[in-house]
């Protein structure tokens, strides 16, 4: 889904009037060097790293919800990403600093280089498409992968003893090219995030793209700071902090909103209109029909015609409301999707006018907010198929086509000429809930061949 060209503009001003602030700031840090001076403050280092942990911790466990939720493999690479990031943090700046072993340089390589191997995970999360079938299995299987991942660079860090010279208190190192070669790949990973947040969030327009973007900007601009003032020593304090840790604080606000907001608080906006909208198409329908019959009893109309007219609309009210119970409940949780989706095709077929086959092909993953959407499709395409069309059978699939999944209903009604038919309202509405999941309606029809919906969903 194209994000509005307006909201781009604004957030790509607001990223340029981002890098020229933090532009101006690292020129007058290069400016005047006393300020590129470090401090030695270990307990300020320490209450440091312990926010950077806590905060990646926490965007690691909202990313983890969200992957439990979709599936999408751009989750599972920020949780882990931000998972290796904090655990980096733990065990190569934390507990030395406690047990009085900070001054190591295997600690201190070993922290730089997880660093890397965190950012270059979130780095890659905006180009990771598709989602995970097996959320739980894939989850578990990232997070040993990450863990194996920083044992790997202790391991290597012990064995080779690269980069960093032996470091005394009072000791003022040459900076090794093998450090600075780290940072400068760590200033690359942060710039490569930034732009695959931006582009992602160009053409998704997911809030949480728009924050990542921001965070890691100050990232990247807190690693320009580290190139020129390398933190040899595990207590050091540079600017080059402040700005991580106003990046953790953007990231951690962001994802939360970004969560709260475009995966409760629309899909609940959303869900009021659909309600309304569907009782307005539906219910309000078969209830004036009835109203209607009911006042040509009234003004004398013949019983034996208007009752059974009265009848027929009441047994369909009852009937829309049932659907619409089944609809709001898939929609809330309460029912499971597949059982949610039975139940209606056994209702619309209870008095036999109608015959739907069903099938779901269990290895698919629905969103939530898909399968709300889904179900209304699926509900609109047979409602058609059985008022409109007078099929007598319906087919419904639910699955995986070119590794695109797809819904799709047909059905072997008298169809219509597409091209020179009008799209109705019925047709809007599909069209309007597939677009709201970043999905895409396509209908084939012929007179006298029957109608095929097809909705391909986002990936």
């Amino acid at each position: 889904m194209q994000i509005g060209h307006d909201r781009f503009e604004g957030f790509l001003w607001g990223e340029v009037l981002l890098f020229g602030l933090l532009g101006a700031t690292l020129a007058l840090f290069l400016r005047f060097p006393p300020l590129r001076t470090p401090y030695a403050l270990p307990e300020l280092k320490l209450v440091l790293a312990t926010v950077f942990l806590v905060a990646g911790a926490l965007v690691a466990i909202l990313t983890a919800t969200r992957f439990a939720v979709e599936g999408r493999r751009y989750d599972l690479f920020l949780c882990c990403g931000f998972c290796v990031t904090s655990l980096t943090w733990l065990a190569f700046t934390i507990l030395p600093a406690v047990s009085h072993a900070a001054g190591d340089r295997t600690e201190l390589w070993a922290a730089i280089s997880g660093r890397l191997l965190g950012w270059g995970l979130i780095a890659a999360a905006p180009f990771a498409a598709g989602r995970v079938t097996r959320r739980r299995a894939a989850l578990g299987n990232g997070l040993v992968i990450s863990v194996a991942g920083l044992v790997v660079v202790w391991g290597l860090s012990r064995a080779l003893g690269i980069g960093l010279p032996n470091l005394e208190p009072t000791a003022h190192p040459t900076i090794p090219a093998s450090l600075g070669g780290a940072l400068t790949a760590q200033a690359m990973l942060h710039l490569l995030a930034v732009i695959g947040f931006g582009n992602r969030f160009r053409s998704k327009g997911e809030d949480l793209d728009y924050w990542l973007t921001l965070g890691a900007t100050l990232m990247l601009f807190a690693s320009l700071h580290f190139m020129f003032t390398p933190l040899v020593h595990a207590g050091d304090v540079s600017s080059g902090d402040y700005l991580r840790l106003l990046a953790y604080g953007v990231l951690l606000v962001g994802i939360w909103r970004a969560i709260r907001a475009s995966e409760f608080g629309r899909v609940v906006a959303e869900e009021r209109a659909r309600v309304a909208r569907d009782i307005h198409d539906g219910l309000a329908q078969y209830l004036f029909a009835i109203s209607t019959h009911a006042s040509m009893l009234e003004a004398g109309a013949d019983p034996a015609t208007t009752v059974p007219q009265l009848k027929a609309a009441a047994i369909a009210a009852q009937q829309e409301a049932k659907y619409a119970i089944l609809a709001l409940s898939s929609a809330a949780g309460r029912a499971p999707f597949d059982a949610a989706l039975s139940r209606y095709v056994d209702f619309l077929t209870a008095d036999g006018a109608l015959a739907v086959e069903l099938e779901i092909d269990p290895s698919i993953s629905l969103g939530p907010d898909e399968q709300i959407e889904v179900f209304r499709i699926v509900q609109e395409g047979l409602a058609n198929a059985r008022r409109h069309a007078g099929a007598t059978h319906a087919w419904v699939e639910i699955g995986a086509h070119a590794g695109e999944r797809c819904v799709r209903v047909r059905d072997d009604g008298v169809g219509f000429a597409t091209v020179d038919a009008p799209a109705g309202q019925g047709l809007r509405n599909m069209r309007e809930r597939a677009a709201t999941i970043g999905g895409a309606l396509a209908v084939h029809s012929t007179p006298g061949s029957g109608t095929a919906l097809e909705v391909v969903l986002r990936t």
